[in-house]
């Protein structure tokens, strides 16, 4: 049996994070939100996770995960510029 973390107890009090106000949480120490950042945010909009499952052969999906750490989004640039090379 693996040691995972959700079989653990958890020494969070629940109850009093579920009666707790906004206005009782500290954010002191988490920096505000610029215009830098924002300029730099990208939307990320979730889809649905069964439209995000395709079988690639092994060698194939290597392939690409010994390129970039972003192998996905290559993938699927890779699929989009096919299918813009065979639109009329």
């Amino acid at each position: 049996m693996s040691d995972n973390a959700t079989n653990k107890p958890t020494r969070t009090d629940w109850e009093r994070l579920i009666q707790q106000q906004d206005e009782d949480i500290d954010t002191s120490d988490i920096p505000l939100l610029t215009d830098a950042f924002f300029a730099r945010a990208k939307l990320l909009l979730p889809r649905d996770i069964a439209d995000r499952t395709i079988q690639v052969d092994a060698d194939i999906l290597q392939w690409f995960k010994r390129q970039a750490p972003d192998y996905q989004q290559s993938i699927n640039h890779v699929l989009r510029s096919y299918i813009e090379s065979h639109t009329s």
